[in-house]
């Protein structure tokens, strides 16, 4: 098996996240909108995932720019909690994949 390349890695992971990111914030968006017309709305659970799987930069910045979900203790405590759990997730890939890099 050809070595990962640590670099490359870092790149599909940083496209990800910044997909993830804008698809966060459009969810957010569309969430707020049904929020103002009382429509059915986007499920906590599911902005939750966005968030933790690398969509919480986009999340943010929706959450500031659209002041939408800012009030709710319970959903930002989970929601930041998400994004430590991300954090921590990304520092942990890159040591075990620098760790198997070539020296």
């Amino acid at each position: 098996m050809p070595p990962i390349d640590p670099g490359v890695t870092a790149l599909i992971a940083l496209a990800f996240g910044m997909l993830l990111s804008v698809i966060a914030y459009v969810v957010y968006a569309a969430d707020k909108r049904a929020a103002v017309a009382r429509r059915q709305r986007t499920p906590e659970s599911t902005l939750l995932l966005i968030g933790l799987l690398g969509g919480w930069p986009g999340a943010v910045i929706a959450q500031r720019r659209l002041r939408h979900k800012t009030r709710k203790t319970s959903f930002l405590v989970r929601f930041w909690f998400t994004v430590v759990l991300n954090v921590a997730a990304v520092i942990v890939l890159m040591v075990v994949l620098l760790r198997m890099s070539p020296a």
